[in-house]
């Protein structure tokens, strides 16, 4: 379980085995109006309070340094070949905006990529809210699931599963450490469909992390890259954290440090 504060471009210096899956969220090319029609856009959320230090700025810095063909020659280099035997295939799966499908379809096609399948991610709220009295307003994300000829591995369980899903949210306790952060609870049920224990996800634009935690709590091996040297330091904390949890779990039985460091545990003198 590594993030590397890198860019994916110098993956080849780090010697990586490949990806069973790749998942990504790509730059969405919103530029200054990244925060446009959410409440972030004014001082504590009211637009009676004048704009706030968001107003006018982008998610990130590095959005203009993100170049689509490397990041596509980058994943068919880091994903498995395709083996012979059906039902094991690898994956990439990119989340972008809508207006970017058709590009990032061509797009792919040059790169070994050629077929996909549209995802949309339904949820139960809009970032959208000061549109809200002005127009109809987006509650859905979308993605493309990219693969070379054989379908990729799929572990449905027997059950049908549709192309539009439910975009399932964290509980309140997780932190939010990035801007278009992505939920655990759903990351974790797209890499169980597609990857088996022990697999490898490779999270190319890691951000905050989630996509490796999500890979860590399901037993699956994961590497990512971050250039953003706080989003990095803020993942790497999360990572660290959710590892020493697993091992407190496995040999206590409960988060042993977590809740040491919330002073809240009655066997802090406990040895096993």
């Amino acid at each position: 379980m590594i993030l590397f504060n890198d860019h994916f471009q110098n993956f080849k210096k780090y010697n990586l085995h490949k990806a069973q899956l790749i998942i990504a969220d790509v730059p969405y090319n919103l530029g200054n109006n990244a925060y446009a029609s959410n409440p972030a856009w004014y001082s504590g959320g009211d637009n009676e309070n004048g704009e706030s230090e968001l107003a006018k700025k982008s998610f990130f810095h590095s959005d203009g340094y993100f170049k689509p063909a490397e990041f596509m020659h980058f994943c068919n280099q880091l994903m498995k070949k395709e083996p012979k035997e059906r039902g094991k295939a690898p994956a990439m799966l990119l989340f972008c905006a809508f207006d970017q499908q058709m590009y990032f379809i061509e797009l792919a096609k040059r790169y070994g990529l050629p077929k996909y399948i549209n995802l949309v991610f339904r949820k139960n709220f809009s970032a959208q809210v000061l549109k809200a009295n002005m127009r109809i307003v987006g509650n859905c994300e979308y993605g493309l699931l990219f693969y070379r000829d054989k379908l990729p591995k799929f572990n449905n369980n027997g059950k049908m599963v549709f192309n539009c899903m439910d975009w399932e949210r964290d509980d309140a306790s997780t932190e939010k450490l990035h801007p278009t952060q992505k939920p655990v609870k759903l990351l974790k049920k797209l890499i169980e469909i597609f990857t088996d224990p022990g697999d490898i996800v490779i999270d190319p634009t890691a951000g905050s992390g989630s996509t490796l935690i999500a890979a860590l709590e399901l037993g699956r091996k994961a590497y990512g890259f971050e250039i953003d040297k706080n989003f990095h330091k803020s993942a790497t904390k999360w990572i660290d954290a959710t590892i020493q949890r697993k091992k407190d779990i496995e040999k206590y039985g409960f988060p042993k440090t977590e809740m040491d460091n919330a002073g809240i545990n009655l066997f802090t003198d406990y040895e096993a």
